[in-house]
């Protein structure tokens, strides 16, 4: 399989907090008394490339995302809605809450241009997203993506058999393959918790790259070789996509009601991290 990129993104969170509490351990250690707590910087995502788009949706006033975010109902609305929350939020105060419902027609997403980014470059995609029930077993979605090159259909990430799946709309063609060794290849999305979802699409050589809370997902690759259960059904034919926007939102086909908060997204031609 084609080896992921390097990231490059400061020290993270968690090394910042190991980092901490080996200074208090020697401050023990040479006292005899504990060393007084610090206060704790609020964790923050790494920074943006300069070469993209970053949102944090703190400039947010409204109940509605605005600015560079339109809401949309592809295809048919329902029951869903989008809104920015200000009671759950990754960092900072605001973030873009989705109310996705159940059913063939239950779609709404925030969606904003990819204009930003040089055309046929690269494309990484950083964002946080926290929601409160597990992927069910039929087919959903949380992001999508226009590709031009394949007659404006969507590329689109979410869930199926309870685990992340990309999906191509034109011809249902999934990534991992649906079979239960392809799906054990993928993982659930948490759960309660905030995770931090990462791909890249190399649209000059038809790759794509998946990583969850900073690891590679090995379900999640296409690398330009066919693998059964991985990528060998999505290379079935010439894939050279041209994405030329991002939206995040749900679309149920059957079963399937979340609710899910983004945050802290970073767009760019290169890879910025968790």
């Amino acid at each position: 399989m084609r080896p992921s990129p390097t990231p490059r993104s400061p020290r993270s969170p968690r090394a910042l907090r190991a980092a901490a509490t080996a200074a208090a351990a020697l401050a023990l250690a040479a006292t005899g008394a504990p060393a007084q707590a610090q206060p704790q910087e609020p964790e923050r995502a790494a920074a943006c490339a300069a070469d993209g788009f970053c949102e944090d949706f703190e400039s947010q006033t409204g109940g509605q995302p605005s600015g560079r975010w339109a809401v949309t109902y592809p295809d048919c609305s329902g029951t869903g809605t989008a809104a920015i929350d200000t009671t759950t939020a990754h960092t900072g105060g605001r973030s873009l809450r989705i109310d996705g419902g159940q059913g063939y027609c239950n779609h709404v997403f925030a969606a904003t241009s990819l204009d930003d980014l040089p055309a046929g470059s690269d494309v990484y995609v950083r964002f946080w997203v926290r929601h409160t029930t597990a992927l069910p077993g039929q087919h959903v979605t949380f992001l999508t993506m226009q590709d031009a090159a394949d007659q404006g259909r969507d590329l689109r990430m979410g869930g199926q058999n309870g685990r992340l799946q990309w999906n191509r709309e034109s011809d249902d063609a999934t990534l991992p393959e649906q079979s239960p060794a392809g799906v054990a290849l993928s993982e659930p999305l948490p759960t309660g918790t905030w995770a931090c979802v990462e791909y890249r699409i190399d649209p000059g050589a038809g790759l794509l790259d998946t990583w969850l809370d900073g690891d590679p997902v090995t379900g999640l690759t296409v690398d330009g070789v066919p693998t059964h259960d991985i990528d060998g059904q999505w290379l079935n034919r010439t894939w050279r996509p041209d994405p030329t926007d991002l939206r995040l939102g749900w679309e149920s086909y059957g079963e399937g009601t979340d609710t899910l908060w983004y945050d802290d997204i970073a767009v760019g031609t290169t890879r910025t991290g968790c």
